[in-house]
């Protein structure tokens, strides 16, 4: 895999090489909802590759790729899901002709990333939030407590994390409503209820995790990377001045499941 390079001229900056092709989901201009993933500019349908016999290595469903989500994908476990990787590496090598040669499937699957537009790539039923930078933990334990005491004692010992509303996550793009709850000033008597004057953002990393568990069965850090299906970004947007006030003791609640932005791929 070292020194790889592509037919398809990709740009230094680009995040897309043949060394990082992502999933995601596009609608077409034709309304097509469609599994895609990406190199250099451009997007590349699945599902064309597909009818086009370029999967035909590849135990696939025969619509895995306009489900309008990538679940049924994911569920088909890593094995595949990296076969289809692999081929794609393959296939958009410059040592390999198949493609490069084929002129009418070429212009079939090969879209501007600029004509398509990314929609949400997983249906998640639901998600887990985890507190796993030192310093954000910090910063964050000191505004609602206090510098002295800002990491709770079992931070660093176990998971610190909270499950959050999974339908209020939506693609990066989508407008984020500037949530209400209750808040307490300083020196205030009671509480007022409002729109939330400390919106606040954070950088995340989220894990799509590619196969379900039974209840009372664990995963081994082991065993973990066979779990993940990828990476997406993620946006955990926050009310800070609601979080403060209703935090104690369950932990987050309006002040969190208001939005939380994930990327497109």
């Amino acid at each position: 895999m070292n020194n790889l390079t592509s037919w398809i001229e990709v740009k230094p900056d680009c995040d897309f090489s043949i060394y990082n092709f992502p999933f995601g989901i596009a609608q077409l201009a034709n309304d097509r909802k469609v599994a895609v993933s990406a190199i250099g500019e451009y997007a590349v349908d699945l599902d064309s590759l597909q009818n086009h016999f370029y999967f035909d290595e590849i135990d696939l469903p025969a619509s895995v790729f306009r489900e309008g989500s990538l679940n049924a994908f994911i569920a088909l476990g890593k094995p595949r899901t990296r076969a289809v990787r692999e081929r794609l590496i393959e296939l958009f090598s410059n040592t390999n002709t198949e493609l490069r040669n084929d002129e009418a499937v070429r212009q079939d699957c090969l879209l501007p990333l600029s004509e398509v537009e990314m929609l949400m790539p997983v249906y998640v039923p639901s998600y887990t939030d985890f507190y796993s930078s030192i310093e954000h933990a910090t910063n964050i334990g000191s505004m609602i407590r206090d510098p002295e005491n800002a990491l709770m004692p079992n931070w660093k010992h176990i998971p610190v994390g909270y499950h959050g509303r999974s339908s209020s996550i939506i693609v990066s793009g989508e407008p984020v409503h500037r949530p209400k709850g209750q808040t307490k000033a300083p020196d205030a008597e009671k509480p007022s209820f409002g729109p939330t004057k400390r919106l606040d953002f954070e950088l995340e990393m989220a894990f799509v995790v590619a196969q379900e568990t039974t209840i009372g069965n664990t995963v081994s850090t082991e065993t973990a990377e066979e779990h993940i299906f990828g990476f997406v970004l993620f946006n955990d947007w926050s009310a800070r001045d609601v979080q403060v006030w209703e935090y104690v003791p369950l932990g987050p609640f309006l002040a969190k499941n208001f939005a939380s932005s994930i990327s497109p791929w």
